[in-house]
């Protein structure tokens, strides 16, 4: 029998049709009769975390085998997950995830290569509060940037993309004003010095993650200096996450814009 990989949306929307008599108590209950988790062996594959924190499981690609990336994306899918987010996927695995969702499980498959990043299944409508602004000092730290955007993407988001708008180039980044003050949360992501977010934030009116990465010369020192400009910022209203995670901040970014005390400000 099929399981059903719910979320909290889709779990509210049980409950609330029992609440109104559209649902049967016990066809209601039989749905939410699912294993915790799918042991296969080299995974245990999460089937509730949907409902205990809002977004399913995410397959992080890296040091996985192909063979693992699909065995766990097909129990995913047989458990009822209609979108799958697959990140660090590189162009060879990604081909193989991708045969394997055109045969065995019919399902829509895209890979963003820059980003090295993969969606099986459809991505929902946005439903969030506002927009995610998602900008990048340089044209370098794109790669991170679009893991970001594909995630903000697949987590019900609308994304705004800006590239190669950082500080060397001031007036480049004042020509993206009005972008910046119509965002919900910006994810700012930078390596070298690391100081457009700081200067973002000082513009803005809305929560900023600032991401470093480890684009930049020899004391760099692979992002750690990003990552320190941004730790010591005076502008008030950044978070900062890990070196190259655009995944993370798209992740926290998708939080905040589906904040139920925003939505309730909006209304």
């Amino acid at each position: 029998m099929r399981q059903n990989g719910m979320d909290e949306k889709e779990l509210r929307a049980l409950l609330s049709s029992v609440q109104n008599g559209s649902t049967d108590v016990d066809d209601a209950l039989m749905k939410l009769r699912m294993k915790p988790f799918d042991d296969i062996g080299y995974a245990k594959v999460d089937l509730q975390r949907g409902v205990r924190t809002g977004t399913a499981e995410v397959i992080f690609g890296a040091g996985k085998t192909a063979e693992q990336i699909t065995g766990i994306a097909g129990s995913m899918l047989e458990n009822g997950q209609k979108t799958i987010l697959v990140t660090r996927l590189d162009k060879e695995k990604a081909e193989q995830v991708r045969m394997q969702a055109a045969g065995r499980w019919q399902a829509e498959f895209f890979y963003n290569e820059s980003g090295r990043i993969a969606v099986i299944g459809s991505c929902p409508r946005p439903d969030g509060i506002g927009r995610i602004l998602v900008m990048t000092a340089g044209t370098s730290d794109v790669p991170v940037a679009e893991e970001a955007a594909v995630t903000a993407e697949a987590l019900g988001n609308e994304v705004v993309r800006i590239y190669d708008a950082g500080v060397a180039g001031l007036h480049r980044l004042l020509a993206h004003l009005p972008e910046i003050m119509d965002a919900t949360v910006i994810i700012t992501i930078a390596g070298m010095e690391g100081a457009l977010p700081a200067v973002v934030t000082g513009l803005a009116d809305c929560p900023v993650i600032a991401v470093p990465t480890s684009v930049g010369y020899g004391t760099s020192f692979h992002g750690v200096s990003a990552l320190l400009s941004m730790l010591n910022c005076c502008a008030s209203g950044m978070c900062v996450e890990n070196i190259d995670n655009g995944f993370g901040a798209a992740y926290f970014a998708s939080m905040i814009n589906h904040l139920k005390g925003y939505r309730e400000a909006e209304q």
